[in-house]
């Protein structure tokens, strides 16, 4: 957290037409929760006093609806970077300390390098806009830091220079911009003033600032950071690639705190994802928002978990779905095939093969049989099934709620129970076996004759 007050401004205002989509470009997703949510959870880590998003008409909404309580300045018509800042004048009326401008399509910057760049705004020489500048393996088209002296970032940086507007001296150098800013917001509206659109877009650039602070006698820095940090998206393949980014994070994450992944690169985390010690992830594993799992659990594989909680000792899968609302106790076992959606599965219960069990709870120690189902639904309502501690139920058993089988009862395999059953009962509900010598054989040779007919014709 900053010792410094922050205000930080977030350009979310573009519509990303190269995502070919009807959702606003920064609403996408990135490890469970939009772009702009995983940029927004980066500068909350500095406790900035203000968050201001820049949006357009067109996204405003969507926006606003995505990520309640965001202080939103709109920005129309777009006129460029420059133009976008300036929309925040109101948001910002009265505020002096450090302003943070960040890009709400890149979402990779981490919160140390964010931190430093306000560092840097507080050095000697009290610099008036801090950069964060890269050095990526292909300069490309990005816009070049100019920087006095050796060229090593350590300098005086005294202007931005676009790719297209640089010569051939400029260009050799690798230092390029990133777009994000630290900036005296003393000075901000100053700074502000001074941008024209003497510019083949007649747009705003926010660039133009670092030359204007070296006209009213300030300095400017650079803060380097690795080139992944500025990455910006602006397609679907981008995403993708950003995607893989924060995968691998998460991955080194939860392996640092005592987790083993047998094959890391085929597990998928949410950004929330909490995983305690010695737990064991087998591949193929994906994690939705809102998991947490307890120390020395087992997830086998080709498992699919969201919005669930499992506690220590338990074991998930192989090929086992665990849906919002699911708590499975200590050392519980959910098994192949298995789904289990706003239930309570309480400790050592078991429920192991080809099995729903929806809106319910199945008592401590309690076994469920293969194929059981609690029939939770009726079409307009859903009603609880409640399994006590100890209980067994037998294989391709339905359950039909509301219904309560006592601790320690027994239902026989293949019944359909839609009424209590009492603690330590035997329940069976089976029609009586009819059987009928040589009916199978009879059966087989009138249809032979049957077919036999047909094919004649």
């Amino acid at each position: 957290m900053s010792q410094y007050p922050i205000a930080t401004v977030i350009l979310a205002a573009g519509q990303g037409s190269r995502m070919k989509s009807d959702l606003p470009k920064v609403l996408h997703p990135l490890a469970g929760r939009s772009m702009l949510a995983q940029l927004l959870a980066v500068v909350d880590a500095l406790g900035p006093e203000k968050r201001v998003v820049v949006v357009s008409p067109d996204n405003r909404d969507a926006i606003g609806a995505a990520v309640p309580g965001l202080d939103i300045a709109i920005q129309a018509p777009a006129l460029g970077t420059g133009h976008a800042v300036m929309a925040v004048r109101e948001n910002l009326a009265g505020f002096t300390g450090d302003v943070l401008v960040l890009f709400g399509d890149s979402p990779l910057v981490a919160a140390e390098t964010l931190q430093a760049m306000l560092a840097a705004r507080h050095s000697d020489g009290d610099p008036a806009v801090v950069v964060m500048g890269f050095r990526p393996a292909d300069t490309a088209q990005y816009a070049r830091l100019i920087v006095d002296g050796d060229g090593d970032g350590d300098g005086n940086l005294s202007r931005i220079v676009e790719h297209r507007d640089a010569d051939a001296a400029e260009r050799q150098t690798d230092l390029c911009n990133s777009g994000f800013m630290a900036i005296d917001g003393a000075i901000l509206g100053q700074l502000l003033d001074g941008i024209g659109t003497d510019n083949a877009k007649g747009e705003y650039y926010l660039t133009e600032i670092v030359e204007i602070a070296s006209r009213l006698g300030r300095t400017c820095r650079v803060v380097e950071a690795g080139e992944i940090e500025a990455y910006g998206i602006n397609s679907r393949d981008q995403l993708a690639q950003a995607e893989a980014v924060i995968q691998n994070r998460l991955r080194h994450e939860a392996m640092e705190v005592g987790v083993t992944l047998l094959d890391p690169d085929s597990v998928y985390f949410s950004h929330d994802t909490t995983l305690g010690r010695d737990v064991t992830v087998q591949p193929h594993v994906f994690f939705g928002p809102g998991v947490t799992v307890g120390d020395h659990v087992t997830i086998n594989a080709f498992s699919h978990l969201e919005g669930c909680q499992v506690a220590a000792g338990a074991a998930i899968g192989p090929f086992a779905r665990l849906r919002p609302e699911a708590e499975i106790g200590a050392g519980a076992r959910i098994g192949n095939f298995v789904e289990v959606k706003k239930a309570r599965i309480e400790d050592g219960a078991k429920v192991n093969h080809l099995s729903y069990i929806g809106d319910a709870r199945v008592g401590m120690g309690a076994n469920i049989g293969a194929g059981t189902i609690t029939c939770n639904y009726d079409g307009f309502l859903k009603s609880f099934t409640d399994i006590g501690k100890g209980a067994f139920i037998g294989s391709n058993t339905a359950l039909v709620a509301p219904v309560k089988i006592g601790d320690g009862a027994i239902v026989g395999a293949g019944s359909t129970i839609t009424r209590e059953v009492a603690a330590d009962a035997l329940a069976v509900e089976r029609s009586k076996l009819q059987e009928r010598q040589g009916w199978a054989l009879s059966f087989r040779k009138r249809k032979a004759a049957e077919k036999a007919a047909l094919d004649k014709k």
